[in-house]
């Protein structure tokens, strides 16, 4: 076995997380435009086959884990030769995948039966209504059969993924109670500004323009859902999250959360911080990427549809290797793999946007 690679700051980089395609079956507020992103030309996305020689080599420099994501990676055709494909790479350890859930219950036997051992599922809200407002597209009900899929078809362990946006007032202990009964994870994510360039003045233009115009915000959901109009104020820090479910945990006789010791959570790569209520089958996590930076321990880096290295999801720097693919180089594809290693930012800032959607990344 090879050992791992590190960057400048002494990080060992074992993760990859690779955005197999950027478009989606949903249109959720934060992650892509209500059009959806612009379409792409079949050449300008890498292959299945592109993919899988690239983990090869990403593996013969240490790489153990690896998280398909998209976009919805299940929206693309390849998904299941791709994952067979990884299975196959003797490096590789563990491979998971980030989705919706909409498409699980057809395809969760599949998927399991190619290799995939881990899925992610996003759920925002158990509002209905709330739900079509974020995603646009999708059905409270899809993503819930999702989860219900996923349990079904032996994945362990199963994560729900819940991004806090505080103008949206989410009923965050009707969510955190989904672990109760099942071996369900949820996890909590503080809202990041990925995926839209324009500065907070910029914004709150845009916000005094729809007033102007009377256009006023979802019943539904009490702070409007206009991605654009979010700032820092929309951030919900971990503690602040955490002390309001356990809050609500003791009110409704559920209990308080408590600790799980580290090293006891769930498998996976991530960085969350994981509790549990008592006698609970799953946990309640915290991902802290905004008030309380994990980067001097971060081990991953990103590969993004159409071929870039990506060292940071917030920073517009990255790592061209499609050319270098097609060519057969792969001697090339090593040596940018450890240029963009070397080049990951000690820690990242805080910003207003990125160049790309989070669609486009592969968050």
């Amino acid at each position: 076995m090879t050992e791992e690679l590190h960057d400048g700051f002494g990080r060992g980089i074992t993760y990859l997380r690779i955005a197999v395609t950027d478009k989606c079956n949903f249109r959720c507020v934060y992650c892509m435009p209500e059009e959806g992103v612009p379409a792409r030309a079949h050449d300008e996305l890498l292959s299945a086959e592109e993919i899988a020689r690239f983990v090869r080599i990403a593996a013969a420099e240490g790489v153990r884990r690896v998280r398909l994501t998209g976009g919805e990676p299940l929206v693309s055709h390849r998904i299941v030769p791709l994952i067979r494909d990884l299975r196959a790479i003797p490096e590789i350890e563990d491979i998971s995948l980030t989705t919706n859930g909409a498409l699980l219950p057809r395809m969760a036997a599949e998927l399991r039966d190619a290799g995939l051992d881990r899925v992610n599922i996003s759920l925002d809200t158990l509002d209905p209504a709330q739900f079509s407002a974020i995603t646009r597209l999708g059905r409270l009900e899809q993503t819930l059969a999702g989860i219900d899929a996923a349990l079904a078809g032996g994945f362990a362990p199963v994560k729900v993924n819940c991004v806090v946006v505080r103008r949206l007032e989410q009923d965050v202990f009707g969510l955190a109670r989904l672990s109760l009964e099942r071996p369900v994870h949820v996890r909590f994510i503080e809202y990041m500004p990925i995926g839209n360039e324009k500065t907070g003045v910029d914004r709150a233009h845009d916000a005094a323009e729809d007033l102007a115009r009377g256009k006023t915000a979802d019943p539904h959901c009490p702070g409007g859902v206009d991605a654009s109009a979010w700032d820092a104020s929309d951030t919900v820090p971990s503690a602040e999250l955490c002390e309001r479910i356990a809050r609500a945990g003791e009110a409704a006789g559920v209990g308080a959360l408590e600790p799980v010791a580290a090293g006891s959570g769930p498998t996976g790569a991530g960085p969350a911080a994981y509790w549990r209520f008592p006698g609970a089958a799953g946990t309640v996590g915290f991902i802290s990427a905004m008030s309380n930076h994990f980067c001097s321990s971060c081990n991953r880096m990103r590969l993004t549809a159409d071929g870039a290295i990506r060292p940071c999801l917030f920073s517009d720097a990255e790592y061209r290797v499609r050319d270098a693919l097609r060519a057969g180089d792969d001697a090339a594809v090593a040596a940018t793999w450890r240029d963009a290693v070397a080049h990951k930012p000690e820690e990242h800032h805080v910003i207003n946007g990125t160049e790309r959607f989070m669609s486009q990344i592969g968050g």
